[in-house]
């Protein structure tokens, strides 16, 4: 009898154990698409991405950069201050989007150009995204704002 509860016990513990792995395995492939790594520009011209990555890239919008074509396509180039991005986007861009400002945008780099699906700007004349602030101080042209 003690043997046959033992078995019981063991079976249990492992079909437990197979479902654990299998949920883990599920909530993994779900969550894939989701993940978007950050990059600066100096990272994606040292080592471009595959045209298949999804990715963030962030920095300044260039001076001088910003054109607005034919409907809703936007260009631009994002700088850390050492290398500079061209960016193509069509959509609306938020509103506080200008040259000289921090952004972030997610995307793909195809043929040495930027795809964006998505660009965020800056929320305040103070905020930028930590991952910008850090990649603008390793390029060494962050300026702290003013108080």
């Amino acid at each position: 009898m003690k043997s046959l509860k033992k078995q019981r016990r063991i079976q249990v513990i492992a079909v437990t154990v197979v479902a654990l792995i299998a949920a883990t395995a599920l909530i993994g492939y779900a969550l894939q698409d989701g993940i978007n790594f950050f990059r600066s520009p100096s990272q994606v011209m040292e080592e471009p991405p595959a045209a298949s990555e999804v990715f963030r890239i962030g920095g300044l919008v260039e001076d001088g950069s910003l054109v607005r074509g034919d409907g809703e396509t936007v260009r631009f180039s994002v700088t850390d201050g050492g290398a500079t991005v061209p960016v193509t986007f069509t959509g609306v861009l938020p509103d506080l989007f200008e040259e000289n400002q921090g952004m972030v945008g997610t995307g793909r780099y195809i043929n040495g150009v930027f795809e964006a699906t998505e660009i965020l700007a800056k929320h305040d004349e103070t905020y930028m995204p930590k991952e910008v602030v850090d990649a603008l101080k390793e390029q060494g042209v962050y300026q702290e704002p003013d108080s």
